[in-house]
């Protein structure tokens, strides 16, 4: 049964919607002034409320202000304003702030129970193809939801909506927990080839001869423990999308293969001399700079230019801190879902601490903030003492230097040090942290000395 607060500060406005929605199957809570309400939502489970009808005019906060607070904290929570004939200016106003309608007092019985209706109707869909896109993402724990109210977001997903309709080669560039995967998916579900198979990769996490082998497949007798013929990344990709992660890790010699299934658009199998076609879009993700790669020599020129048609920069979280909290909310309720917990907000001292750190882990980051925060809140609210930031901020700090500069492999090996003893020298897991592959930590900690006995 749906519910509906409503808020007028006009006693037989309440009494009459009280009882004419609790006839139409309707469960109502009504209240008189806006603050009244908004305590109400800071109190209840937000989940507890379908839709808010509330008056423009009243004494303590006016219709606006109460639309402002609700819209800003629960941005997805459908408002109706209700409105007298000489306020209509304002109800045109709380349109542009996010209402979802407006209704003339006095208003015909079967216009008010039409527009919730056709509200519910509308909730109701979303709700449905929510839950049929958690359904097909089961199993992996994650959702790919893009959620974003920052302007600096907005032009990235934009460019991202636009660059999906041409079939050209992508470079995603961006920090480690950026989302870079997440726009190679909205790329594909976008673009021509949403039908076809959407295949992801991540080139550091294998070595250069498996890396060759999950791309291009091998035959029987390729190598060691090659007892079939196996298909190739490359080929199960065909009419699709092939996402290539941490591109700037893959060795020349791949390197040079991808360029011919890019130009060509054939590959040969591990172990074979027989051409085979591919049709198929690269999208490529790296947090390096290609272009230095390049100058470096160890990037090859022509593969970067053809990679990099079109190139999607995504800004690190400090940089758009207006998703910090739509963001945290959105993990806050997948996490609380799939553990079953229920905890049903963050409170204002918990917001501010997510609101004032860097995230140098970026979104990353913050979804295992609030994944830890779930797993060990007990009131079902989040607190500040659930959230390691401050700690984590002093920790990570490099000590002062005595000159003005410091160089930057000594602040990496520093941060990689910190990372290792906050986890018990833990390596897949400070990969994870350092948002590395653990084949990368592993060359880190050998190239400054750090010692190999401790890992595990």
């Amino acid at each position: 049964m749906p519910t509906i607060y409503v808020c007028d500060d006009e006693t037989d406005i309440l009494r009459y919607l009280d009882k004419l929605l609790s006839v139409a199957g309707y469960r109502v809570e009504t209240f008189s002034r806006g603050t009244d309400l908004l305590a109400r939502l800071g109190a209840a489970d937000r989940r507890e409320c379908d839709t808010i009808l509330l008056d423009v005019r009243m004494p303590d906060m006016d219709g606006l202000q109460v639309l402002e607070q609700v819209h800003k904290r629960f941005h997805d929570l459908p408002v109706v304003i209700m409105t007298a004939h000489g306020t209509i200016d304002d109800a045109v106003q709380a349109i542009k702030l996010g209402a979802y309608d407006y209704i003339m007092k006095p208003f015909p019985r079967e216009k008010l129970l039409g527009v919730l209706k056709r509200l519910l109707d509308h909730r109701r869909l979303a709700c449905e193809n929510r839950q049929l896109r958690e359904e097909l993402q089961r199993g992996t724990g994650r959702s790919d939801s893009i959620v974003f109210q920052s302007t600096a977001f907005r032009e990235v997903y934009d460019l991202t909506l636009q660059v999906a309709e041409s079939d050209v080669n992508t470079l995603i560039m961006g920090e480690s927990g950026t989302g870079k995967e997440l726009i190679a998916n909205a790329l594909h579900r976008n673009s021509p080839r949403r039908g076809k198979p959407f295949v992801s990769l991540n080139c550091a996490a294998l070595s250069d001869t498996l890396l060759e082998s999950q791309l291009f497949g091998h035959v029987r007798g390729a190598f060691t423990g090659a007892v079939i013929n196996q298909k190739g990344l490359v080929e199960e990709a065909d009419g699709g999308t092939l996402f290539l992660d941490e591109i700037g890790d893959v060795s020349p010699a791949v390197q040079a293969k991808l360029l011919r299934v890019i130009q060509e658009k054939d590959f040969i199998a591990v172990g074979s001399t027989r051409p085979r076609k591919a049709d198929v879009r690269f999208v490529a993700a790296t947090n390096k700079d290609l272009m230095t790669e390049v100058q470096a020599g160890r990037f090859r020129e022509d593969l970067y230019y053809r990679l990099n048609v079109i190139s999607i920069n995504l800004p690190p979280l400090r940089e758009r801190r207006e998703d910090i909290e739509p963001l945290a909310r959105h993990f806050l309720d997948i996490a609380t879902r799939r553990m079953k917990k229920d905890v049903r907000g963050i409170d204002d001292d918990a917001l501010g601490a997510l609101l004032r750190y860097d995230w140098p882990g970026n979104v990353r980051e913050l979804e295992n903030v609030m994944e830890r925060a779930v797993i060990l809140a007990r009131n079902g609210t989040i607190s500040a003492s659930l959230l390691p930031l401050e700690r984590e901020r002093r920790e990570h700090a490099p000590p002062p230097a005595p000159d003005a500069l410091v160089a930057l492999e000594e602040v990496e090996r520093r941060h990689i040090e910190t990372v290792l003893r906050q986890t018990g020298f833990h390596k897949s897991r400070s990969a994870e942290i350092l948002g590395i592959s653990r084949k990368t930590l592993d060359r880190k900690i050998v190239e400054y000395g750090m010692g190999d006995e401790r890992g595990a």
